[in-house]
């Protein structure tokens, strides 16, 4: 008796350690970017003033400058915003990846490939199907969704106003969207694991075991909506964002989600090996952050590989599937 209860009190602090552990991590992320992202800011606005011989806020004068440029038709400006931009955004990045994926080239990317039995050279029947049904997702779901948000935002205030937020403002309503869209995806995400949605709805996203960029949105229509888009909206609605902030907040999240299908564990980039175990395992690392995965006991397995160990920022040229390899597997 004496054993068991020493053995869930070890438990207990082992997870309250380990949910400490990832609070922190998360913390980390978010504040590192926005310590970088204000240092950038500041730096780039200070030297294009110089250049420009700009005078007043520099940010505010090409805001005032673009909005002029539509002459009025705030739903034209805030659909290139919300949707051009990010999704513009989305296939440079996915470009790069995706000559990688198919050719197999330049090692300087592709010797970072995560799982490297996979995917070397990507299969192109495949590959095509995916970029076929991301587009008809971006085409036929995201567009109206954006013009259904613009409709709304516009009811409950100006978000195409001609001043601009306040830089600090803007990275507080950036931190708050990404807690509300790990609190979305996360929950939405293991809603669709569910043997009845799963079968229907999200084993279309788990074809790829060996996720690339472009399947980040490679979905059911229902998971698109559901999973992909209304986590990431969330924010902006509640908030009352102004487009700015919107497009920056789904720029990032998009390239972010990117990041984390490519396959690649890239030298200072964010680290994809949360979500690529999750493809490869299907049953763990639901979410984006971590925290809410700790909390609930859903990355156990995942902090008993070496895929946790690898799951770090990579500061050197060295692949971490070099300095940290997978353990010798048995022969049986």
């Amino acid at each position: 008796m004496a054993g068991s209860l020493d053995g869930q009190r070890t438990h207990r602090a082992e997870h309250s350690t380990g949910l400490w552990d990832s609070v922190r991590k998360a913390a980390f992320v978010i504040g590192s970017s926005l310590f970088f992202l204000a240092a950038f800011r500041n730096s780039i606005t200070w030297h294009l003033q110089r250049f420009w011989g700009a005078s007043g806020d520099f940010w505010q004068m090409q805001w005032t400058k673009v909005h002029a440029l539509f002459g009025g038709r705030e739903w034209a400006l805030f659909f290139v915003g919300t949707m051009l931009v990010p999704t513009v955004s989305f296939w440079l990045l996915n470009a790069l990846f995706l000559i990688a994926d198919a050719t197999g080239k330049p090692s300087f990317i592709t010797r970072y490939r995560i799982q490297q039995d996979k995917n070397n050279p990507v299969d192109p029947v495949r590959l095509r199907q995916a970029i076929k049904k991301v587009l008809g997702n971006q085409l036929f779901l995201s567009v109206p969704m954006v013009l259904v948000t613009y409709a709304v935002m516009q009811w409950r205030g100006t978000p195409c106003s001609l001043e601009l937020p306040t830089f600090h403002w803007v990275m507080l309503e950036l931190a708050v969207c990404g807690l509300l869209e790990e609190i979305l995806f996360y929950y939405s995400h293991r809603l669709f694991h569910q043997p009845a949605f799963y079968k229907h709805i999200h084993k279309i996203h788990h074809e790829w075991t060996a996720p690339i960029g472009v399947v980040s949105l490679y979905a059911h229509p229902v998971e698109h909506v559901l999973s992909n888009m209304l986590p990431a909206l969330i924010g902006p609605i509640l908030l009352g964002s102004h487009l700015t902030t919107t497009s920056l907040w789904f720029t990032i999240a998009l390239l972010v989600t990117t990041i984390s299908h490519c396959g690649y564990h890239l030298p200072f980039l964010p680290s994809p090996e949360f979500h690529d175990f999750h493809h490869l395992k299907f049953n763990q690392c639901y979410g984006v952050l971590g925290v809410l995965d700790r909390l609930h006991g859903t990355d156990s397995a995942f902090r008993r590989t070496k895929a946790y160990d690898r799951h770090v920022l990579l500061l050197g040229l060295t692949p971490l599937t070099e300095s940290i390899p997978d353990e010798p597997k048995k022969r049986e």
